[in-house]
């Protein structure tokens, strides 16, 4: 009875384990027959009740099944792993003759076409290109574009401040300082670069965006100079006409000062969210250099005069490319980006 029990349980394993289609399959085949908790191990403890002649027989019996269920199962597990084997380097092959892939093209981030557009007009108009620290001394950012720990303009300016009367700057101006104490008259200068306002962030407000100070410093220099370049910067940038308008403004380290807006190309000047319903968007803050900023940098104002400018070049590049949004420049969305 145990003899012929023995033989089917074998003759079922083997088929088993020849119809299996997965690893998995094969294993809980194994498991179930040839592990040390499977048929075969309770066919083995089942011995010791039998006489000496019986054990001998099913003894052989036993070892026979076994040695032949692990033949037939180490065949089929080879044959998976062949399988697996040959798929995986399938996959993974590589043909080391071909040519390699073009790599991924990156592009310029608009706001930095735009700076480089800028830099070449006035280039080609005499200036220099100036640069300057983010982190800026009280003294640089405020106290010498006139504008002293009193004074309410400081009020006009949300600042990230740090420790030791360091702050980040609140506007590119600092680099006009540096340049005039560096370079003297005459100067011709831009300087392109982030400032950071502690601002509530909304379409029109970032808290880290970026601007373009302008400075001209010479003999009689006058507002008539200022319009000139200021046309000369519009129309380069936005290679058409574009409606403006000059209205006084008060900043502390120019007088006269003076807002030029431009009508907002988004909405064409009906109003919308850039604009704040307005049809106008402020552009260039500007006038002519205030005495003080002069004599703090050591230039004599009876005997030079300037003009200087402040762009948003942040604004600027909304207005060029009909961004209703200023969040989306830095909002790493590669979607947004590869646009430009």
């Amino acid at each position: 009875m145990i003899e012929a029990n023995l033989e089917e349980l074998a003759v079922s394993a083997k088929a088993r384990i020849e119809a299996a289609t997965t690893v998995e399959e094969l294993e809980a085949v194994r498991v179930e027959v040839l592990g040390r908790k499977g048929a075969l191990a309770n066919v083995s403890k089942e011995m010791a009740k039998m006489t000496p002649e019986q054990r001998a027989t099913v003894g052989k019996l036993l070892n026979a099944a076994k040695q032949a269920l692990e033949s037939v199962f180490d065949e089929k597990k080879t044959a998976f792993d062949s399988a697996a084997l040959s798929a995986r380097l399938e996959s993974e092959w590589v043909d080391l003759t071909a040519p390699a892939p073009d790599p991924a093209r990156g592009a310029l981030h608009p706001l930095t076409q735009i700076q480089t557009e800028i830099e070449d007009l006035f280039v080609s108009l005499g200036f220099t290109v100036l640069d300057g620290p983010e982190v800026e001394s009280d003294e640089h950012n405020f106290d010498a574009l006139n504008i002293p720990a009193d004074h309410p303009a400081r009020d006009m300016q949300d600042t990230f401040w740090l420790e030791g009367n360091w702050l980040l700057r609140t506007h590119t101006s600092p680099v006009q300082v540096r340049g005039m104490r560096k370079l003297g008259p005459p100067l011709r200068m831009i300087a392109p670069g982030r400032v950071f306002r502690n601002e509530e962030v909304d379409a029109s407000h970032e808290h880290t965006f970026y601007q373009l100070e302008g400075m001209m410093v010479d003999k009689d220099v006058s507002v008539a100079h200022l319009l000139y370049f200021m046309k000369t910067l519009l129309s380069g940038i936005f290679k058409r006409d574009v409606m403006v308008r000059l209205r006084p403004g008060y900043f502390p380290f120019v007088e006269p000062g003076f807002e030029l807006d431009i009508q907002c190309l988004i909405c064409g000047g009906s109003g919308c969210p850039v604009c704040k319903q307005s049809g106008w968007v402020e552009l260039l803050p500007c006038g002519l250099v205030h005495p003080n900023v002069l004599r703090k940098s050591g230039i004599d104002p009876e005997e030079y005069g300037g003009f200087a400018f402040g762009l948003g070049l942040t604004r600027l590049v909304m207005m060029r490319y009909a961004i209703d949004d200023i969040r989306q420049l830095q909002g790493g969305d590669l979607r947004f980006l590869r646009q430009f």
